[in-house]
This record gives structure tokens, sequence and C-alpha cells, in this order.
């Protein structure tokens, strides 16, 4: 089966640039209700994932909680726990099973290694339970 079934395009992801602050990154993923967050270069390239706990285990450890101090922090310098690993564009649907079951979202990659969009963990659920019911 192809992914791209499953594909929420680039267009419609909420994503910060590697060249974001904190204060940006956390203020995108408040608005979008987000627990993690794709990073991405200005020339399109997967750079990684960003969680909630590794702005709070910044802030906290680097900062002593000071809010304003974060507003000039580059989101590049923020230690990142773990990133959710991209699959290419030509995965199958068992690459996508495997990795789900530790990532919210599965980042997609092209063949330059460009983000072009994300597979939520739900719509991948779905198909599987779609697929044991019939």
């Amino acid at each position: 089966m192809n992914i791209l079934f499953f594909l929420t395009p680039k267009s419609e992801v909420a994503y910060i640039y590697e060249d974001y602050t904190m204060r940006q990154a956390l203020e995108k993923m408040e608005y979008h209700r987000y627990s993690s967050i794709p990073i991405i270069s200005k020339d399109g390239k997967y750079v990684g994932t960003i969680t909630e706990g590794d702005l709070l285990w910044t802030l906290k450890n680097d900062f002593s909680l000071d809010l304003k101090s974060i507003e000039d922090i580059p989101i590049m310098n923020v230690k990142r726990r773990m990133d959710n690993a991209p699959v290419s564009v030509n995965a199958n649907i068992e690459d996508l099973i495997s990795k789900s079951m530790n990532q919210n979202f599965v980042p997609v990659i092209d063949d330059q290694n460009t983000f072009i969009g994300i597979i939520k963990r739900r719509d991948i659920i779905e198909y599987c339970y779609d697929k044991l019911r019939a």
C-alpha cells in the first residue's frame, strides 16, 4: 500500500524552523496544542522533533524557569531526548506501524530528504482497525 494515502501534507502541518527560538517554539506548540512538533531547515530538510519535555527540561536545568530569559535561545540549542525517525516516501505500511509504536507522528521525507508532511499515529491505527474489522 502506498503510504501517501495517509500523508498529511506539509502545507497542513505545524512545524518550526531550526532558527526559531524556544519562545517561538513554545508559542507555536501552545497555539496548535501539540506536545511535539517537527523541526525543518530553511531549505525544507527534516532536522528532528522537539517535545514539550525537551523544552521543559532545558528551561528548568539551564534557565531556572525564567521565561523571559528564553526569548533569545535558539531552538537548536535545546537538547532533544529523541527525534521522531522519518520514513521515505517509498516506505511501506509495516515501516509506519513499527515507527508509530513509539511516535505520535511519522515525518515523511522525499528522495532529497526534504520534509513533505507527516503521518499521524491515529490514521495508522484507524487503517489497522478497519482491516481487522473486515
